[in-house]
């Protein structure tokens, strides 16, 4: 019997090496420094979270929260592994880690493999995910989960069985059959629990099922009613299993729903975000484009070049229109969903809109080969890589959103019998103690205008009938800690420094990145 040659296994460590270091290069990135930074509000809270039994979890995430109860559950078991800033990061890291190979087996469906490992390494390289893999939330998540879902619909758009227009009349369970037992069985399958895990990532998240209903809709629902208006009225199987599986996701994820109604009344009677911009949602391109990036002339006119790669892009995919006519809806959608929503309670916000940035790095990448001239499609790869190399630099040397490890370090020494730490914002404790615990004596602290939690909200607003209790806090106190944060929202009138600064002697005030540690004691 004759040897089997080498050369074939050879050929296939050679083609997959560009990947393996791509990836490679990801990985390095989002473990960089992983635990470097202090942790700020938000991720305190996902640790406080996790750190619940599950029944009381969910009691607090509809009360309190605005989120579903997919990420703070598996972190929950994630976290057997330890609390640290690593730990609870790297949960983070690893969901982000795993999107890289989906959105090369993505852009290998839509283009190739060059144009998958282009959108790969625009993936990998990006500011704005390798920030989010080092944030305890979950975003990285909810990019994985939208990926997959998205990997599952271009790999169904390929589908020669229930794909194909047929004359055959079957009934929906007939349809659902087809999808369980099709030669497409596991990418249906996948679909249906990718869209509902995408839904109970985040809220806002719901506006993937609308861009994949409007998807179905447009590319199957229309063609069939103009069909039916010319007299042929067969069924297509295409419409009908699309249909089926968009509607199994969303009887998934209704258990939700109650839940979330009690959410949604709380974001409308009072949020925090303010109402979005031009400026703002351009904020968001720019930071999906290369977050952190230095601005000046110089980076408007790359957002200018990239935008024109991206249209460029869509020029490339305009043969195959269901497959773009899909990617647009994607990044549409949850742009114009938010910006809609906003009209009535501002929710548009960068993080929530992330999965739309996979299919616009699909575009980006499809953009970058219709040059067509391989030095500058080269030259123009480099620039990006630049570009993204830059805008990290300033990520890791300058960006932390709060200094509550340094704030702890800095108070815990100075703390004695009979201090008293007040938050003009209650749950400020939570990142506040997530540090002090570690280094610091036990002392009494309080929230203002009501300790944590105990109004059944995250951040009540101090008012000035809030003093007399203020007052009976810092009575026959030897020293008081003012922990002064997020007081733009919760204090926004200085009602407690002002009251303080009358009552007592300022002895010294300290600040740190988004807080600021204000000192008194008795006259």
């Amino acid at each position: 019997m004759a040897a089997i040659s080498p050369a074939p296994r050879a050929n296939r460590w050679v083609r997959a090496l560009p990947l393996a270091l791509i990836i490679a290069v990801g990985v390095a990135l989002r473990l960089y420094l992983i635990a470097d930074k202090s942790l700020w509000l938000d991720e305190a809270f996902s640790v406080w979270m996790g750190r619940q039994p599950l029944g009381a979890m969910l009691g607090y995430l509809v009360q309190l929260d605005q989120h579903p109860p997919l990420y703070y559950t598996l972190l929950h078991f994630w976290m057997w592994l330890g609390d640290s800033e690593t730990v609870v990061r790297g949960f983070s890291a690893l969901w982000s880690i795993v999107t890289l190979p989906v959105l090369y087996a993505i852009g290998v469906r839509i283009g190739g493999r060059a144009l998958g490992l282009l959108a790969v390494l625009i993936l990998a390289l990006s500011p704005l995910h390798i920030q989010y893999a080092q944030d305890a939330r979950m975003y990285a998540m909810l990019t994985f989960s939208a990926s997959m879902a998205m990997l599952c619909i271009v790999r169904l758009l390929e589908d020669p069985q229930c794909q194909a227009p047929s004359t055959e009349r079957r009934d929906w369970a007939g349809g659902a059959w087809c999808l369980m037992l099709g030669t497409q069985s596991r990418w249906w399958l996948g679909l249906v629990v990718f869209t509902m895990l995408t839904m109970l990532g985040h809220n806002t998240a719901l506006l993937f099922p609308v861009a994949l209903g409007l998807f179905i809709a447009g590319a199957y629902g229309l063609p069939a009613l103009m069909r039916r208006a010319r007299g042929a009225a067969q069924p297509d199987r295409r419409l009908r299993n699309w249909s089926i599986a968009l509607a199994v996701a969303l009887l998934l994820w209704l258990p939700w729903l109650p839940s979330l109604l009690v959410q949604v009344r709380r974001v409308d009677a009072e949020f925090w975000i303010p109402p979005p911009t031009l400026r703002s949602v351009s904020a968001t391109l720019r930071d999906f484009l290369s977050a952190f990036a230095p601005s000046g002339p110089l980076m408007a006119l790359a957002e200018l070049a990239l935008s024109a790669i991206v249209l460029l892009g869509a020029w490339r995919l305009r043969h195959r229109p269901a497959l773009l006519f899909l990617l647009l809806l994607l990044i549409a959608v949850p742009f114009a969903g938010e910006l809609l929503i906003s009209v009535r309670r501002p929710i548009y916000y960068t993080r929530t809109l992330i999965w739309a940035s996979i299919p616009l790095y699909l575009l980006l990448a499809a953009g970058l080969l219709q040059l067509r001239f391989r030095p500058l499609i080269v030259a123009a790869t480099l620039a990006l890589v630049l570009l993204n190399g830059v805008s990290l630099v300033g990520y890791y040397r300058d960006y932390e959103p709060e200094g509550w490890r340094d704030a702890a370090n800095w108070l815990a020494p100075q703390v004695r019998a009979g201090d008293i730490i007040l938050f003009n914002a209650g749950w400020t404790q939570i990142p506040f103690d997530y540090y002090y615990r570690r280094v610091g004596p036990p002392v009494e602290e309080r929230g203002l205008p009501a300790d944590m939690f105990d109004r059944g909200i995250l951040e009540p607003k101090m008012a000035a009938a809030d003093l007399p209790r203020l007052a009976d806090l810092i009575a026959g106190r030897r020293r008081i800690w003012l922990v002064y944060s997020h007081d733009w929202y919760t204090d926004a009138h200085g009602i407690i420094p002002s009251y303080l600064d009358v009552t007592l002697d300022k002895q010294t005030e300290r600040a740190f990145n988004g807080l600021n540690i204000i000192v008194y004691q008795q006259r």
